[in-house]
C-alpha cells in the first residue's frame, strides 16, 4: 500500500531524495539530478561484487560517480531489511527516485518517502516490464519503444503511470545502442517527472494489466542461432544480444558469433538453412528457413570481433559450407 499524502500538496521543486540505482544505465539519472541541484540526501547501490578474469572487486557505476560528488553511499545486501529502512527513515526522504536498481523492493521502505517511489523503465508499460526491455524490444523488431516513469509498488513494474515518451527505435539498431540512447535520455524525462509532479500537471493513471508483457533476463541460453527461423527474425536476435552475450552458431565444431545482420533480396527457391551462399568482400551471405541473412562482422571464439573481410583472411570458409553443424 502507496503511503497516503495530501492530494493537494505537490512534491517541493527541491524534494529531498534516496537516489537507488547500480548499472551505467542509471548514471545519467544520477548525474542529471546533480547538476540540476537537487537535494540527495543518499545514493543507493548494490554492494561491490568480484568482475573480470582477476575478479577484482569493483564499485558499480553508479557508486563511482557518487563518490565522485562526495555524496553518502549505501550499500545494503536487501534494501528492505528493517535495519536498513530504519536507516533510511532517519533521512526523512520525500521521495525514492529507483533506476534499474537491481532488487524487488517491498513496502517496509517504499511506504517511507512521504511522495513514495519513483521508477524510470526503459519501456512503454505495461509493455515489457522485467529485467531486460530494452533486449526484448531489439528481438521483437519493435520500431517505437520509449521510457515510463511509474509509482512503485510490490508488484513488478506494475505501478500507476506518471509519464511516458515514445522514441523510435532505429532499422538495424542494436541493444547496446538502444540501451546507451535511453540511458542518456532517462536523465532529462527524470526532470521532467518532477518538475511535473511539483507543479500538481500528473494524474496517476493504472496499467491494463491484461496487456502486460514480460521481458525476461537475457541469458546465453537463448543466444544460439536456429537456421530454420526466417532471416528476419535470425537478424533481431543478434541485433538484441550485441554485444553480450553474441549470438551465434556452431562451425566445424566451434562457435562463431555473427554481428550487424541485414536481410538479402535472395530468391526464396532452394533455400538451405544455415548455408553460406554467398562470399563478398565487406559480408557473408547465409540462407534461413525464410530468405538470406547478411553479416558484416563475425567473432571467433576467444577472438576479437572482426569485419568480415578481415576475419577471411585467416578463416577458411566457402560458399556451400554450412552454419550450425
Amino acid at each position: 500500500m502507496e503511503k497516503p499524502h495530501n492530494e493537494n500538496e505537490n512534491l517541493p521543486a527541491q524534494p529531498g531524495i534516496i537516489f537507488m540505482g547500480t548499472p551505467d544505465f542509471a548514471v545519467p539519472s544520477l548525474k542529471t539530478l546533480i547538476e540540476y541541484g537537487h537535494n540527495i540526501l543518499a545514493v543507493v547501490t548494490q554492494p561491490d561484487k568480484p568482475k573480470g578474469r582477476g575478479r577484482k572487486v569493483t564499485s558499480t557505476p553508479v557508486k563511482q560517480l557518487a563518490l565522485d560528488y562526495g555524496l553518502d553511499v549505501l550499500q545494503p545486501q536487501r534494501a528492505s531489511e528493517k535495519e536498513f529502512c530504519e536507516t533510511i527513515r532517519k533521512k526523512s526522504p520525500d521521495v525514492l527516485i529507483v533506476v534499474a536498481f537491481g532488487q524487488i523492493l517491498k513496502n517496509e521502505l517504499l511506504d517511507i518517502p512521504k511522495f513514495g517511489a519513483i521508477n524510470i523503465h526503459a519501456s512503454l508499460l505495461p509493455k515489457y516490464r522485467g529485467a531486460a526491455p530494452v533486449h526484448w524490444a531489439v528481438m521483437n523488431d519493435e520500431h517505437i519503444t520509449g521510457l515510463t516513469s511509474m509509482k512503485i509498488n510490490e508488484a513488478l513494474d506494475a505501478g500507476p503511470i506518471l509519464l511516458q515518451e515514445e522514441i523510435a527505435v532505429f532499422p538495424g539498431e542494436t541493444a547496446g545502442s538502444l540501451y546507451n540512447r535511453l540511458s542518456v535520455l532517462s536523465g532529462g524525462f527524470l526532470i521532467k517527472t518532477l518538475n511535473a509532479m511539483s507543479e500538481n500537471k500528473i494524474r496517476e493513471r493504472p496499467q491494463d494489466h491484461a496487456a502486460a508483457t514480460y521481458a525476461s533476463k537475457i541469458d546465453r541460453g537463448m543466444a544460439l542461432i536456429r537456421w530454420d527461423q526466417p532471416a528476419r527474425k535470425i537478424a533481431a536476435l543478434i541485433r538484441a544480444l550485441d554485444p553480450w552475450p553474441g549470438a551465434f552458431t556452431a562451425f566445424r565444431g566451434k562457435e562463431i558469433k555473427l554481428f550487424s545482420p541485414g536481410i538479402s533480396g535472395k530468391n526464396q527457391a532452394d533455400l538451405q538453412p544455415g548455408r553460406v551462399c554467398a562470399i563478398r568482400n565487406e559480408e557473408i551471405e547465409i540462407e534461413t528457413g525464410e530468405g538470406a541473412l547478411v553479416v558484416k562482422e563475425l567473432q571467433l571464439s576467444g577472438k576479437k570481433r572482426l569485419p568480415a573481410k578481415d576475419l577471411l583472411l585467416g578463416f577458411a570458409l566457402h560458399e556451400g559450407d554450412v552454419f550450425g553443424i
